[in-house]
């Protein structure tokens, strides 16, 4: 292993043995490692043991597997045996633990960024694994710090306590996800992004609308959407309506200005070539400029399913019914139940990474040809 990577395990040793050393909490809290459940002394010298194993490994693969299956005993030992016993009154040597974990989870990720799998479906599963653990790690460290350190709720939840409101409140979530997302983000989106298309395959054969439609557009993209939703709300209701018009704005010029800048992509030698075939207008751009302009669309089609759910859950902050993701938000922040709050984050992010992923999935499978994607 190279010297830059020994560091790691090297640090989590030491850190394992202040963990034992140290007291795990204080005042009444302040237990010893080793006083502890045999389980609990088992998974640290498993940890110490896998760490020793990492400084000089003979079988990097096999300390991997190792390092992947024993870190994350370990991180659930900690969760549900230790962090309950000090919750609020973690001592230095809990901390040294917490830390001496996130070093070897750190040494797992980098063992395997570092492979280069012979085989695609191997290298697919590394592309899922690795984020996976990542955002694992990133779960763990918020939930023992929070609790660790006794952080107030109303400040900052435990991961653990917004789960418990998700799986709490899943009716409201789902009502709340219909009205914002199945109804006005994907109206909004669909009539947005195919109308700049449509808008943008006109002002291509408009020079005028080229010269006098891009700057209006960039000017009314840059329009703030605290100005743009009351007016909505006002135009079209309260429903779900005007948070699709508000939807619509802010992905229509994307979309049209991406179009655009595609289209004009085509080399002038593939048109040169198009005009020789005695091609007329509809024929080159269906058949050169619209598949080169492909990357373009799907570039304002991910750009959009982002700013649509965003806008959607802003504009109902300035008037809803008593249902959906902004007005949950805005309503539960009033009465400081922050783990609802989170919860409906959660959902919206996940609902949002998913729209994007399927954007990005369709985007691989049509733009096959695309360099980017060729292996």
């Amino acid at each position: 292993m190279r010297g830059a990577d020994v560091w790691q395990p090297v640090a989590a040793i030491a850190a394992l043995i202040l963990a034992a050393i140290l007291p795990l909490g204080q005042g009444e809290a302040a237990i010893q490692l080793f006083g502890l459940g045999g389980d609990v002394v088992l998974v640290v010298a498993l940890l110490a043991a896998v760490a020793v194993a990492a400084i000089q490994p003979v079988a990097p693969r096999l300390v991997d597997v190792a390092l992947l299956i024993v870190v994350h005993v370990g991180a659930y030992m900690t969760v549900a045996t230790i962090l309950p016993l000090v919750d609020g009154e973690a001592g230095l040597g809990f901390w040294a633990l917490v830390v001496a974990l996130w070093l070897l989870a750190w040494r797992l990720v980098a063992g395997l960024s570092a492979l280069k799998p012979a085989y695609r479906v191997l290298s697919a599963g590394l592309k899922v694994l690795i984020p996976l653990i990542f955002g694992v790690w990133l779960l763990f460290l918020w939930e023992v710090v929070v609790r660790g350190a006794g952080v107030p709720p109303v400040l900052l939840p435990a991961p653990s306590a917004i789960g418990a409101r998700i799986s709490a409140s899943t009716n409201i979530l789902w009502a709340d996800f219909n009205q914002t997302f199945l109804k006005a983000v994907l109206a909004g989106y669909v009539i947005g992004c195919s109308s700049g298309f449509v808008i943008a395959i006109i002002t291509d054969r408009s020079p005028f609308l080229k010269r006098g439609l891009l700057p209006v557009g960039n000017l009314v993209s840059a329009l703030p959407i605290i100005g743009m939703a009351p007016i909505m709300v006002m135009w079209f209701g309260f429903d779900w309506q005007s948070k699709a018009a508000v939807v619509v704005i802010m992905t229509f010029f994307p979309m049209l200005v991406n179009t655009v800048a595609g289209l004009a992509n085509a080399d002038r030698m593939q048109r040169d070539l198009m005009q020789t075939y005695a091609a007329n207008y509809w024929q080159t751009l269906v058949k050169l400029r619209l598949p080169a302009a492909l990357p373009f669309i799907f570039n304002a089609l991910k750009i959009n399913s982002t700013l649509a759910l965003i806008g959607a859950i802003v504009a109902e902050f300035f008037g809803t019914p008593i249902v959906g993701m902004g007005f949950r938000i805005s309503t539960e922040v009033g009465r400081l139940a922050i783990d609802m709050v989170w919860a409906e984050i959660a959902v919206a992010a996940l609902a949002g990474s998913a729209f994007y992923g399927v954007m990005a999935l369709l985007e691989r499978v049509v733009t096959f040809w695309h360099p980017s994607f060729r292996s």
